[in-house]
């Protein structure tokens, strides 16, 4: 009798992935190997819920690998760095998590010489694109299977399906869809995909008590990356978390981004991501302080169009080496501290300093008290920097 081929699926335990698991197994033979990659969206016992719903549904072996510190040094790292925010508000939680799950997943599969891959991405999202490009450059020649996009699979149909094989899941999930990772939480389903409809509160991951007193924080930086928080040193990955857990008392971070798909229509979700939206402010504060005109304004191009090819599925394409060696020259001098005030439901840069400060009073004060000039130097600064609209006027531009 032939052996079963083996497949290696990408699992979050959620409904699509436990639905993934059931029918690889039951209705296409595979012997299943699930790898779930923790990228800080799971507490130890949620991990152990996990693994026993992969085992109750059968799987020859479950693997679970902590890709925290990955995340943060490959993609959160660059992101913060860089100001990204796609579509000025999203801090691209997702994006950032998965190539990391990818290729962690790629090499379980290659290491256990898996007969192919799968994910449980449907096919109108960004994920699917994700993944696939991922195992086509990892796993080349390895089949990759999407059963939730091969068979078109409503939410509620796989819930009745997993019902069916004894596996019971929480019912609300078969209205909202939530990935909570080191970076923040997303929400879609209901009303995200209206972009009229508000996002119901109880939706929302964290909220704040209204008296909740407001707290100033500090968070150092150097060359670009939060280094210690109130004085506390810290990795970057413990003090993404260490905002996260403020994130959960004051309720701040939350935004809605609605945006341009890879496959090219439009997509609408919810996200709360505080720890992320807090340090890209805070950082960003810092390098006006610090950076040139010209360094802020080139920077934050290239460092936008990285946000972009990686929301696009392009974490592998050589421009993006090139972009991160640009964004880490421009941190040489991003050092220094900044004063963060919380108050329920948001937070505010209240303050920055930097011994590579070019705020400095020997430039110039407000009022006449300049240092580097005097009043006739600023009169002909005027007059010359007015000519090429003055000559543009006299022939007749509007």
């Amino acid at each position: 009798m032939p052996s079963r081929k083996k497949i290696v699926v990408a699992y979050s335990g959620g409904l699509d992935t436990s639905y993934c698991l059931a029918y690889l197994r039951k209705e296409r033979g595979f012997d299943v190997i699930s790898v779930t990659v923790d990228t800080g969206g799971f507490a130890p016992a949620e991990l152990a819920a996990i693994e026993a719903r992969a085992r109750a549904l059968r799987v020859v072996e479950h693997v679970t690998v902590p890709a925290r510190d990955k995340v943060y040094a490959k993609y959160v790292a660059p992101i913060i760095r860089g100001n990204v925010l796609r579509g000025a508000v999203y801090p691209l939680c997702v994006a950032a998590e998965r190539v990391t799950q990818a290729e962690e997943v790629a090499a379980v599969a290659a290491a256990r010489k898996a007969d192919a891959v799968a994910h449980g991405s449907t096919g109108a999202g960004n994920d699917q694109i994700r993944f696939d490009t991922a195992f086509r450059v990892l796993l080349p020649g390895i089949p990759i299977l999407a059963p939730i996009r091969e068979l078109g699979l409503s939410r509620a149909q796989e819930y009745e399906y997993l019902k069916q094989e004894g596996v019971e899941i929480d019912p609300t999930v078969e209205a909202y869809s939530v990935n909570a990772g080191l970076w923040g939480a997303t929400i879609g389903g209901k009303e995200t995909h209206d972009p009229w409809r508000e996002i119901p509160e109880h939706v929302w991951p964290s909220k704040a008590a209204p008296d909740t007193p407001p707290r100033a924080i500090a968070i150092a930086f150097e060359r670009g990356l939060p280094t210690a928080l109130d004085g506390a040193r810290l990795s970057g990955t413990d003090i993404v978390t260490a905002l996260g857990r403020l994130e959960a008392e004051y309720g701040f971070g939350r935004g809605i981004h609605l945006g341009d798909t890879v496959i090219g229509i439009k997509g609408r979700i919810a996200f709360q991501a505080g720890a992320a939206l807090l340090l890209i402010a805070a950082h960003r504060e810092l390098e006006k302080l610090v950076l040139t005109a010209w360094q802020r304004f080139w920077k934050d191009h290239l460092s936008d169009f990285w946000g972009k090819l990686l929301h696009e599925a392009q974490a592998f394409d050589p421009v993006m080496r090139d972009i991160e060696a640009l964004i880490e020259s421009s941190q040489a001098r991003v050092t220094g501290d900044a004063r963060v005030t919380l108050a329920p439901g948001r937070f505010q840069v209240t303050g920055v300093r930097s011994p590579h400060s070019l705020m400095r009073k020997e430039a110039g004060l407000y009022g006449e008290q300049a240092r580097l000039w005097d009043g006739r130097d600023a009169e002909g600064f005027g007059r010359i920097l007015g000519i090429p609209g003055l000559l543009a006027h006299r022939a007749g531009a509007p």
